[in-house]
């Protein structure tokens, strides 16, 4: 058989597949590694792929795996990082082309409820949390605010984004020095700046907007009293659409490098038994 029948046998068993009945064509609005990890589980499920990527990544790998791949507006008309987060043009791609579903992967749009929203209105399936729920969680701001509804013990910060840089000279004069700017649509340790006694507030303030602006699309910053060498534990939590949740088990983040952790300890090993019971369980009873 020829590789032009392969190719054509292939998308047949795919399109004919009853796993996922006519909701089998998946674009993966992200880059690199991440979409070629979600490619893979979706061929093993007959799914058809799509990649997008900016002229910049025209000859990265995950353009390659994908069954289809299209460029994301035209050169020159995007930055290589901008170009991930253009939901207008995401979406136009995945409806010219019968996407079924879109997948965030992680970082960039991931954690933005007006992409989510704007996929379901398109009548796609949105693969990750319903916008209502970024909408609560999502943004560090509306997290803060959940968390101090629910009474949930929270570091001092401001209760909203920070507008201008005599907001974050007022709470410093509150709270003291250290303090840490945010960004609150933010992850991956962009968008952080520590600011200690005798640091330029205005200038860790503008550098911090300026760089959550280029890498999420929004420049919006909080600010929160900053804690040295913290333990940094996290819960891992699967979630559906019936309300089951589950937990994957804690891990310890502490191990970090500008913000970000660059090692991860499953399980944690300097946590009391009583400690980890009482987070694992905090953790799924909380949502």
């Amino acid at each position: 058989m020829s590789n032009v029948e392969d190719h054509s046998s292939l998308h047949k068993l795919r399109k004919e597949s009853e796993i996922l009945s006519n909701a089998n064509k998946i674009l993966v609005a992200n880059r690199g590694e991440i979409p070629i990890r979600i490619f893979r589980s979706a061929h093993e499920l007959s799914m058809q792929t799509v990649a997008v990527y900016s002229h910049e990544d025209r000859l990265s790998m995950h353009r390659l795996k994908a069954d289809e791949a299209y460029v994301i507006g035209h050169r020159g008309q995007f930055s290589p990082v901008q170009a991930y987060l253009a939901i207008d043009e995401l979406i136009k791609i995945a409806l010219e082309h019968d996407v079924s579903m879109i997948h965030p992967g992680y970082g960039f749009l991931s954690e933005n409820s007006e992409f989510a929203q704007k996929v379901e209105e398109s009548g796609m399936i949105w693969v990750g949390p319903p916008h209502n729920v970024i909408d609560a969680v999502g943004d560090k701001v509306s997290a803060r605010n959940l968390a101090n509804a629910a009474n949930v013990p929270v570091v001092p910060g401001t209760p909203g984004p920070i507008e201008d840089i005599k907001e974050a000279e007022e709470f410093v004069e509150k709270y003291g020095y250290p303090v840490i700017i945010k960004a609150a649509y933010g992850g991956g340790g962009r968008g952080m700046r520590v600011v200690r006694e005798g640091d330029d507030l205005q200038d860790a303030f503008q550098r911090c907007s300026s760089e959550a602006k280029t890498a999420f699309g929004n420049g919006t910053c909080f600010m929160e009293r900053f804690l040295d060498k913290p333990k940094h534990i996290e819960v891992q939590l699967l979630a559906d659409n019936y309300g089951n949740v589950i937990h994957l088990f804690e891990r310890d983040c502490s191990v970090q490098r500008r913000h970000q952790k660059v090692v991860e300890i499953a399980p944690a090993k300097t946590l009391p038994s009583h400690v980890r019971d009482a987070i694992l369980t905090d953790a799924t009873l909380f949502h």
